[in-house]
């Protein structure tokens, strides 16, 4: 069985597909990923020994080039480019597969799922997030450019009106790349795209898939890859010269305005020594003081279980690896999905959600709090052992099963 891996995004979106093919690969099938082909993701790839097939190109190019013209953009402008491009790069990569994966950013799984039904390729999609698969208990996602009306409250109209949303934004691109392909016009881009069955790759306790809907979700659990990588002697002599410090990042994302030295006052005020984690906005020390240590990418399995708490924006990954670690969280939300995570850990009782995504001095310093008192710290450690940590190899398993079913199904015997 040959399978493709298909995303265009971050971290966040690239290592989860990473931890997918190993599992696929420990069970003896073909699985090539086609993702960013940004330097850090070749040599988290090449240490795991999986081929990554370049998606158009790096992702941390295209959204430095994006980020500058967010506010003039043309999204189903852009969304075209992004399909088209897409197209050609996941059409590449699938040569000589039989199934497709597809995930990320929404214009690369529509590329991707128009691939799959070129090449004859068996097609799932797979969301890292309940709140992008419709849902009546959910809304759905509200895009600038097409604000939810307020006066609506029945979640079903709003995902009925979703699918107009979806189809103004991604339709006209993907149908144009469709007609150059020779294949037929799409009428609900959302659900081609989604299918009536999508996967979804979050945990249930963490983020359940609510019951009833009309559709047939496949809840596997995340995909975490296992990181076996040490601490750097640096880091672990910091850590063992003084109390668990106060871990700030911000992943992939740009950060609010002096964020890293409101943070760092912050955790001074309350005692706690502090390790920053630079990320893509860069993050740097505020001075030379022994209490505070700065790394770039580092084994978040490896360091989140030393640390006294995690203030971090929210992203899926970081969530995850936080609420396994079994270590409180802010989380300061910043876009997309993050105010869900955010909630999340919330409504479990395993950290503060920071109201917005820029906070002040006052409202950072009573979040963290919050995160270290006696109650939060014990109920992150309880739900910590509630969390699966086998969902890659859960996924990779049925996709293998189902593939055998489908054969078996269409066997002339």
């Amino acid at each position: 069985m040959r399978v493709l891996l298909s995303t265009f995004g971050s971290r966040g979106d690239v290592q989860p597909l990473l931890g997918l093919a190993v599992a696929l690969r420990a069970l003896g099938a073909d699985a090539r990923v086609c993702a960013p082909p940004d330097e850090e993701f070749l040599k988290l790839f090449a240490a795991a020994d999986v081929p990554l097939l370049p998606a158009f190109r790096s992702v941390r190019d295209w959204i430095a080039e994006m980020l500058p013209k967010r506010t003039t953009l043309s999204l189903p402008k852009v969304a075209a480019q992004v399909i088209a491009a897409q197209y050609e790069a996941i059409s590449t990569a699938a040569q000589g597969c039989d199934v497709m994966v597809a995930t990320g950013l929404f214009s690369s799984v529509a590329a991707a799922r128009s691939v799959a039904e070129k090449l004859g390729m068996r097609y799932v999609h797979a969301a890292y997030c309940p709140m992008f698969l419709p849902s009546p208990h959910q809304r759905p996602f509200e895009y600038p450019s097409h604000p939810l009306p307020k006066d609506v409250a029945d979640n079903q109209v709003l995902w009925d009106r979703d699918v107009q949303t979806m189809n103004e934004l991604f339709g006209v691109g993907l149908n144009a790349l469709r007609a150059t392909v020779g294949l037929p016009k799409v009428d609900n881009v959302r659900d081609y795209c989604y299918t009536d069955q999508p996967w979804l790759a979050a945990d249930p306790v963490l983020a359940p898939w609510q019951q009833p809907a009309k559709i047939d979700v496949v809840q596997t659990g995340a995909w975490i890859l296992q990181d076996e990588r040490p601490l750097p002697p640096e880091l672990l002599a910091f850590l063992d010269a003084g109390t668990p410090p106060v871990y700030v990042g911000l992943g992939s994302l740009p950060a609010p305005k002096d964020f890293a030295r409101m943070a760092i006052d912050v955790a001074r005020a309350q005692g706690r020594r502090v390790l920053l984690s630079r990320g893509w906005a860069g993050l740097a020390l505020v001075d030379n003081s022994d209490d505070c240590f700065i790394v770039g990418e580092v084994n978040q399995q490896a360091l989140f279980p030393r640390v006294a708490a995690v203030i971090h924006h929210g992203g899926a990954g970081t969530t995850t690896a936080a609420t396994r670690a079994g270590i409180p969280q802010v989380v300061v939300p910043q876009i997309v999905d993050q105010p869900y995570w955010a909630s999340r850990v919330w409504d479990l009782g395993i950290g503060s959600a920071h109201d917005g995504p820029t906070p002040t001095a006052a409202s950072l310093s009573t979040s963290l709090e919050s995160a270290l008192s006696d109650g939060t710290r014990a109920r992150a450690a309880a739900v910590a052992d509630t969390i699966l940590g086998d969902g890659a190899m859960r996924a990779a398993q049925r996709l293998i099963e189902t593939n055998w079913q489908l054969k078996a199904e269409h066997s002339p015997l």
